[in-house]
């Protein structure tokens, strides 16, 4: 596995923790921060890890925007909090990430949505996603 995937996977854990437990993403982020400090041979993935949550904080407003807009009909606060959390870390690296293939981080995204979360939010993930790349 890649240390991107690797660095995704944690990604999805911190705004994933953010959300269900109803803590600022600020602090989820700062307390993984700390334990991320104690694992050195993890550094390569807490880096872009951190990239990408950081990059969600700065964004927020604007990729929520981009996934109400392209969901057809579906409220962001009604999605499965996976889903959700998945969707913005995708739509980061869609948005902001030039260094990142859209295709690559739809598909990233595909891939954990089938692993962590329902029957059909692959497809749905997929959707959303392949129109927010289209439209930028």
């Amino acid at each position: 596995m890649s240390a991107r995937t690797k660095a995704r996977k944690r990604a999805l854990d911190i705004l994933f923790s953010s959300d269900v437990r109803g803590d600022a993403l600020e602090v989820t982020l700062a307390a993984e921060a700390q334990r991320a400090a104690g694992e050195p041979a993890r550094e390569a993935s807490w880096l872009y890890a951190r990239e990408i949550v950081d990059g969600v904080l700065d964004h927020r407003d604007e990729i929520d925007e981009q996934i109400v807009t392209h969901a057809r009909d579906w409220k962001i606060d009604r999605m499965p909090a996976i889903d959700r959390a998945l969707l913005r870390m995708a739509s980061w690296e869609i948005l902001f990430n030039d260094e990142v293939p859209a295709a690559v981080a739809i598909d990233e995204a595909v891939e954990l949505a089938k692993e962590y979360s329902t029957d059909d939010s692959g497809a749905f993930v997929h959707g959303v996603l392949a129109r927010i790349a289209r439209s930028s």
